[in-house]
């Protein structure tokens, strides 16, 4: 999934770049004119939009998008956060609005709920695989690989949190939760199937857990 992010606020804009990018391609602007011209020339899924910004404001650009039948999803970012602002821009046509400031997991949920929305394949790209975490399936053009559910979960975490040494407890915590605590034999299984397909990323960090380096 392809983000375009706009934001004059470099320590923001670099904060979201940072935690987007774990999951996503993101493209960044701090021009709203910049952005114009990239989205002219570019598609991506989803754009969030600040309002206030250089040359071209958010709104505005929004509303030259949907003046030329472009239809890319938006979410206005802003802190424009008036009933008056809200509802100017749903009437241009954004699709949401996050109000500053914003958790992240806000922001996530938002997200979620436009690719939900719009279908956008949720795929990712993993080497020459592309793993379908809803499917629970890693494949190329040659193999196609069945995962368990908890196999496909443990997997988008890792990956999610890639160069990241994550702990057995991490693990447990954020994909069995503590009413159902696997014992070790589980979660090395599950890590050994894993790493059939991916020998290259999965590495074990003794007396530590294990890390997904993008190779």
């Amino acid at each position: 999934m392809k983000i375009l992010l706009l934001e004059d606020d470099v320590f923001l804009k670099e904060l979201l770049e940072d935690h987007l990018e774990q999951n996503y391609e993101v493209i960044g602007f701090e021009d709203g004119l910049d952005a114009y011209e990239y989205l002219y020339e570019h598609k991506v899924d989803l754009a969030l939009l600040d309002i206030n910004v250089p040359n071209l404001k958010g709104d505005e650009l929004l509303q030259k998008l949907r003046d030329e039948q472009n239809k890319t999803p938006v979410i206005f970012i802003t802190s424009n956060n008036s009933s008056k602002d809200v509802k100017h821009g749903f009437e241009i046509g954004c699709d949401d609005y996050i109000k500053k400031p914003f958790e992240f997991d806000e922001l996530d949920a938002r997200i979620e709920h436009i690719k939900n929305i719009y279908s956008i394949d949720q795929t990712i790209t993993i080497n020459n695989f592309v793993f379908d975490p809803k499917k629970h399936t890693v494949y190329d053009e040659q193999n196609l690989y069945t995962l368990t559910p908890k196999a496909s979960d443990i997997l988008l975490y890792l990956y999610k949190n890639k160069n990241k040494a994550i702990s057995k407890d991490e693990l447990i915590e954020n994909i069995w939760g503590y009413d159902e605590i696997p014992n070790d034999a589980t979660i090395r299984s599950h890590i050994r199937d894993l790493r059939k397909i991916f020998p290259d990323n999965i590495e074990t960090i003794r007396s530590v857990g294990y890390v997904f380096k993008q190779v």
